[in-house]
């Protein structure tokens, strides 16, 4: 039996570097596990849609897809918009088995890529004791996701950072230049900014504009090599689900 195909859910953006990284990102995962069908659907703004992606797969004779959300949490997207769109797929296409994996994060292998970009914008391991760093998401209404980051702040505080802020584009407070103020009052010299993002586009350039009174600031996540294992990661969980312990009453 060959494979599921692996469709990789993205937004999408009017900002075109938003689909050139999901495009880079899903060729990285290509070259990570050749013979794998990697192919790429947007909820908005972008072609193709998810959909049509669906469809495009069905009538070329795929018969198992997983579907991965692009997203670094389990927000609107993941718990409301992609469940929606898949299962009005189901319906239209019933010989087609589709199943959603889980969303990107939390995960060690997002940490790691969060650091390979501090690192490519100066910060070196010796720096952390000295360095307080704001960690800048997206932001959401909904409280899971935006406990996720504040647990993910506190986790990568014992990581030998000074001092861990998360900080929000939108929805949520505080924002990024506010979270850089606070550690400017709290007495740290040399803060630094990482957008836990994971493409370029409106939300992301609001996170650069508020990190103008920082030290340092890292780029997106993008298409890095941890992404690219942490999207193959999920499509095998998917993929093979864990077994569930028989229940002692069984």
């Amino acid at each position: 039996m060959s494979a599921p195909v692996l469709l990789v859910i993205a937004h999408g953006s009017r900002d075109p570097r938003h689909a050139a990284t999901v495009h880079a990102l899903t060729t990285r995962v290509r070259s990570l596990r050749p013979g794998l069908r990697v192919e790429t659907g947007f909820l908005d703004f972008n072609a193709p849609s998810v959909p049509r992606v669906l469809e495009r797969l069905a009538a070329q004779g795929a018969g198992d897809v997983i579907a991965l959300p692009l997203l670094l949490t389990r927000a609107f997207h993941a718990k409301s918009d992609i469940p929606t769109v898949l299962h009005e797929a189901r319906a239209r296409l019933p010989r087609m088995r589709i199943r959603q994996a889980a969303v990107l994060g939390p995960s060690p292998l997002l940490n790691s890529a969060l650091e390979r970009r501090l690192y490519e914008a100066g910060v070196r391991p010796g720096d952390r004791g000295s360095t307080g760093l704001v960690l800048a998401s997206a932001g959401s209404t909904d409280p899971e996701a935006i406990a996720v980051i504040a647990e993910i702040a506190r986790e990568l505080r014992h990581t030998g950072w000074c001092a861990v802020r998360p900080a929000f584009a939108s929805a949520s407070l505080p924002r990024t230049e506010d979270a850089v103020r606070t550690l400017r009052a709290e007495g740290v010299r040399r803060v630094a900014v990482a957008p836990y993002v994971i493409a370029p586009g409106r939300l992301p350039d609001r996170i650069a504009a508020g990190a103008a009174g920082a030290d340092v600031r890292a780029e997106v996540l993008g298409a890095s090599p941890e992404l690219a294992r942490l999207l193959l990661t999920r499509y095998d969980e998917a993929r093979v689900p864990r077994a569930r312990p028989a229940s002692l009453s069984a």
